[in-house]
């Protein structure tokens, strides 16, 4: 586990200054506080902070080949490469080392830009062969590890795990692009491909780069995608018990580490399962930790601990505070762009507990989107029964005027109450599943900028990123097209970059078995009833762990990190929270229309609406600007 950071001449030679890639790599510092390293050569300059986990001695880089005209940097972990070393020594590769780094390069020699195909972990790289004059940046199929680049006025590509590496080149223009902030607003963070800024963007999950010298920068090439097929003629008994294998395989390859290795615990049945089969498989006591906080309007299960006792595990559990404004400055910080999943605040206070104890912790993250446990797959599907059992005009018609009417339906069945709800119900699927997962929906999206700014997007609506990726994903089937959609966007843009900043912020590598692609390659091809059925999400993983895990574990209700963000803006955090969102800050850019921010938060401080989520968008957009530290223009 690492960070990268990397200069490339794609026209010529030229000497890149050594200070500049010093510095970019410094700005990495916090990935891999144990070493950082160097290389330099006409044309490039690689970068590497290193935290040591495998092969603690000889694993250092950049990494060379035997000649020196192959340099390797790497952040991650390749779980196979064992395997993949015996293989590639059977071909007659000769390895200096233990470590999985070396693998990437002989993998690289051997199968050139197919050799992504043979790796089975997370990982961003970036790979220079001096003979083919050629620069190869790969990210992990899942998007478990970040990976940044940008294309700059003189020829040069510059990339890094992270934007602030980009950010420290004199030449990297801080223009905000408009499409960028209408995402934000609509998700809560920048979707893959772009980023907040126009001039850099993210590599996708499952895409590589191969950028020749001499010829024009290429598009990303795609080497995999999940595809949901549902077809396996399985049973679901034996699907469940295929599934406890299953997991106990990916926890197996992921237990390797010369480094101290525990468990992050949520009280959730996800963290919960990983840590059963990691007990089954350890011949000690598991090291886990968990975390509660000081606020008794915090939603925490009190799960993890009963979980730590059941299997005996060396557990500790902290209390940290939440409702302090100074952290959005600190976590803008961490995220270079704007991001507002409040699950960031408690998941980094675990992550700082954690390190106290081990550097390599495995987690439960992506069970939701993996095994449909979000609770919005049931409700979405509640809705395509309803939209399908009505002619759209009509449903449009009434549920339209419903959802322009009612701002609270107490009348209503509890699943239907609501003017969003009602609105949902209006649309299509694509648009209703958008709808539900919005911050801020179509319409208070509108009104939340300015007419200016909305000639700047020119039309382009978020939506958009749903769309793109419906016409790749081959299935109709309403769980599967809602999951594929998850794993393109929420996941990879929101809970994998929550968890690699947060855990990264305290040098701390995760661990996640559940996104192991063999395992969700085979879920997705198992029946949409296998993962959700009835009110019942999980479903399979809960049959599976039956016998393991108590009920109340598997079937719990509350959301482990359901942080109270109402209560405190209303609290707390009012006086602050009103002067920035109504401060001088996000006035200067002339983004947002006033009126609208005034209505934002009086509403929400009169008790009318609950704004919350909204406002830490808008909180956490002012964050940044002010540490982007250059007036807004956008385009």
């Amino acid at each position: 586990m690492s960070g990268i950071v990397g200069l490339f001449d794609v026209q010529g030679q030229r000497d890149f200054d050594c200070a500049l890639a010093r510095g970019m790599n410094e700005s990495l510092r916090h990935r891999g506080p144990g070493d950082g390293r160097l290389h330099l050569e006409p044309g490039l300059a690689l970068g590497h902070r290193r935290l040591p986990v495998v092969d603690l001695a000889a694993g250092q880089q950049p990494l060379l080949n035997e000649d020196g005209s192959v340099a390797l940097v790497f952040d991650g972990e390749i779980y196979n490469f064992q395997a993949l070393a015996s293989e590639l020594a059977a071909l007659g590769h000769v390895f200096r080392t233990r470590s999985d780094t070396e693998v990437i390069i002989h993998a690289w020699e051997a199968w050139g830009e197919s050799c992504v195909g043979h790796f089975r972990g997370m990982f961003a790289f970036a790979l220079w062969d001096r003979a083919r004059q050629t620069l190869f940046l790969a990210r992990d199929r899942l998007g478990a590890k970040p990976l940044y680049y940008a294309a700059l006025g003189d020829g040069s590509v510059i990339f890094g795990s992270e934007l602030k590496a980009l950010m420290r080149h004199p030449g990297f223009e801080r223009r905000i692009d408009s499409r960028a902030v209408e995402e934000y607003f609509a998700f809560g963070y920048v979707p893959d491909p772009r980023t907040i800024f126009l001039a850099a963007w993210k590599l996708p999950p499952g895409h590589a780069i191969c950028i020749r010298r001499g010829v024009a920068l290429p598009l990303p090439r795609e080497y995999w995608d999940v595809r949901f097929s549902l077809d396996s003629p399985i049973g679901f008994e034996e699907a469940a018990a295929e599934f406890g294998g299953r997991l106990r395989e990916a926890v197996r390859l992921r237990l390797g580490a010369e480094a101290p290795l525990g468990a992050l615990l949520t009280g959730d049945a996800d963290s919960s399962a990983v840590l059963a089969a990691m007990a089954g498989l350890s011949e000690k006591p598991v090291d886990t930790c968990s975390i509660v906080f000081d606020d008794p309007g915090f939603k925490e299960t009190g799960m993890a601990g009963a979980v730590a006792g059941l299997y005996r595990s060396n557990h500790s559990s902290g209390t940290a505070r939440l409702d302090d404004l100074d952290f959005a400055d600190m976590l803008s910080g961490l995220y270079d762009e704007p991001f507002a999943d409040s699950a960031a605040i408690p998941f980094y206070r675990l992550c700082e507990l954690a390190r106290k104890r081990m550097t390599v912790a495995l987690s439960g993250i992506g069970g939701d989107e993996v095994l449909a446990g979000h609770r919005r797959y049931r409700l979405h599907l509640m809705g395509e029964r309803l939209r399908a059992a009505m002619p759209a005009g009509v449903r449009q018609a009434v549920f339209g005027l419903l959802g322009g009417v009612y701002s609270a339906a107490g009348w209503a069945p509890r699943v239907f109450r609501g003017q969003a709800v009602f609105q949902a119900l209006a649309k299509n699927t694509v648009e209703a599943y958008f709808h539900s997962v919005s911050l801020l929906h179509d319409d208070m999206r509108r009104r939340l900028f300015s007419a200016s700014f909305r000639r700047d997007l020119a039309g382009y609506e978020a939506i958009e990123v749903f769309r793109r990726h419906v016409r790749r994903a081959q299935t109709a089937d309403p769980l599967a097209l809602i999951q594929y959609l998850d794993i393109k966007t929420c996941l990879a843009g929101r809970v994998n970059t929550r968890v690699d900043r947060a855990s990264m912020a305290h040098s701390l590598e995760v661990r996640a078995p559940l996104l192991d692609h063999g395992l969700v390659e085979w879920l997705a091809a198992l029946p949409s009833a296998f993962k959700l059925r009835g009110k019942e999400g999980r479903f399979l993983l809960k049959q599976a762990m039956a016998s393991q895990l108590p009920r109340n574990v598997l079937y719990q209700t509350g959301r482990a990190f359901d942080v109270p963000f109402d209560r405190w803006l209303r609290g707390s955090l009012k006086r602050r929270m009103r002067d920035i969102v109504l401060g001088d800050t996000l006035a200067a850019t002339g983004i947002f229309d006033a009126g609208y921010l005034q209505h934002l938060v009086d509403t929400h401080l009169l008790g009318v609406r609950d704004h919350s989520a909204p406002l830490w968008a808008l909180l956490m957009f002012e964050a940044f600007l002010r540490r982007a530290g250059q007036p807004v223009s956008s385009a």
